[in-house]
């Protein structure tokens, strides 16, 4: 088995193909009816009297060349159904792709993005990722009690969101990458390149590099409420209010941090979907900074009661 990629409007998408390296296996493709057919079937199964009306053919003829396609190995039987005391096979399509391999050439490892990134999101992910590698781990807060307000955290699995996002623009990683931030505290591994999902309460990484954040959280006083943006001077206290922030890494200088977090998890799920499904818009005033946040607005648009759309407020 084999993938054939194909582009479409910058995006690449891959399907399933059977690879043979003999043209004689491909034969029965090799006339115009039988690849009409084959469409026919590709959209959906059907019986043979369905195919012949369908592309105006006499039915004995279809039959013909349903038994060589079926020989062929490029067709089966998907379903039986009974129609006046007679029984009507329902063919379906085996592959929905063919590709013909030459037997020599050199083979190597396919280093292909699934996702057509534009160069200011490969300088905003560097050095997370770089040359198709994913070089941090990503960090989410522990959904046991945990920290001085032993809060559990419920914005963890939102990092599910934000790897398929990833997923696209790597190879997957030997290691595994997610960690807990407790983990990250009592492991000592503050000094590397780390993706930070969560506001400071359920993360505590968070509340560690707050005073690095351009936009920083209100940790003061507990419940923690609100962020106050360096560059403005404005105060966000709503709940699904999120940000977006990467800093170089305090504790090394030659790593850096990418934040998500919002002042509760609604407004995490804000910053986690503007990167994800908003990333034009979010990083339209980005301009390599090493140092650089944006703060978000997240919206319910359906009226469910969800977050499903963002606004960039700065």
């Amino acid at each position: 088995m084999a993938q054939i990629i194909k582009e479409i409007n910058g995006k690449f998408f891959a399907k399933n193909a059977i690879l043979v390296n003999k043209p004689e296996k491909l034969k029965g493709l090799l006339n115009n009816t039988r690849w009409d057919i084959l469409k026919l079937l590709a959209e959906k199964p059907r019986y043979p009297a369905e195919i012949a009306k369908e592309l105006d053919l006499h039915e004995q003829k279809v039959y013909y060349h349903i038994k060589q396609l079926e020989a062929n190995g490029q067709i089966e039987v998907k379903t039986k159904k009974e129609f006046g005391g007679t029984i009507a096979k329902y063919y379906t399509v085996t592959n929905h792709a063919f590709a013909l391999e030459l037997p020599s050439g050199d083979m190597k490892l396919a280093d292909f993005p699934m996702r057509n990134e534009s160069d200011k999101l490969k300088s905003f992910l560097f050095p997370f990722i770089n040359n198709g590698n994913l070089n941090s781990n990503i960090v989410v807060g522990s959904p046991d009690p945990h920290g001085l307000h032993q809060v559990r955290a419920r914005d963890g699995h939102y990092a599910i969101d934000l790897a398929l996002f990833l997923g696209q623009m790597v190879t997957m990683p030997k290691k595994f990458t997610t960690i807990l931030d407790i983990d990250i505290k009592s492991q000592k591994k503050y000094d590397s390149n780390l993706v930070v999902v969560g506001g400071p309460l359920t993360n505590l990484i968070t509340g560690d590099i707050n005073n690095y954040i351009p936009v920083k959280f209100k940790i003061d006083n507990f419940p923690f409420r609100g962020m106050t943006s360096q560059k403005t001077g404005k105060v966000y206290d709503e709940d699904n209010i999120g940000m977006i922030a990467k800093i170089v890494n305090p504790k090394n200088t030659d790593k850096s941090i990418l934040i998500l977090a919002g002042n509760r998890f609604s407004g995490t799920k804000a910053a986690v979907l503007a990167l994800t499904r908003f990333t034009e818009t979010v990083l339209e005033n980005y301009n390599g900074e090493d140092n650089w946040a944006c703060v978000v607005e997240g919206l319910d648009i359906d009226g469910d009661g969800q977050v499903d759309s963002i606004k960039v407020l700065e």
